[in-house]
């Protein structure tokens, strides 16, 4: 079974996350701040992680990197989350070793076709 990660300090989305992806092929695990998300990497690496560009105690980079950073057998497939283009975003959280994008709101099929990606990649 694989595990994601949804970190985003909205509850909201985060529970809209988990509906839409949970099932039996794909844990979905929360986190409200990078912090934790971080912590629960640290002990349990997931394979997917979605992250929110705007989180309130660390950029989306600072989240990426630190996870890069961590030792671990487990390499996830990391996307940031937006609430709207932004290129220059995107390319820094790519150059920081994130695979991808999603924009916010998302509906079920964006979110189920990005999780396609990923699958196929991994």
């Amino acid at each position: 079974m694989k595990r994601c990660l949804f970190v985003d300090d909205s509850a909201v989305v985060r529970k809209v996350a988990k509906r839409i992806l949970g099932g039996p092929d794909l844990q979905v695990m929360e986190a409200s701040t990078g912090f934790d998300a971080i912590s629960i990497c640290v002990g349990d690496m997931p394979d997917i992680i979605v992250v929110d560009g705007g989180l309130p105690d660390m950029t989306a980079v600072e989240f990426i990197r630190r996870v890069r950073g961590i030792d671990s057998p487990v390499k996830p497939q990391i996307a940031v989350c937006l609430a709207e283009v932004d290129i220059a975003a995107i390319m820094r959280a790519k150059r920081a070793g994130a695979q991808g994008y999603l924009l916010k709101p998302f509906n079920r099929p964006q979110l189920l076709d990005r999780f396609r990606v990923f699958q196929t990649a991994a």
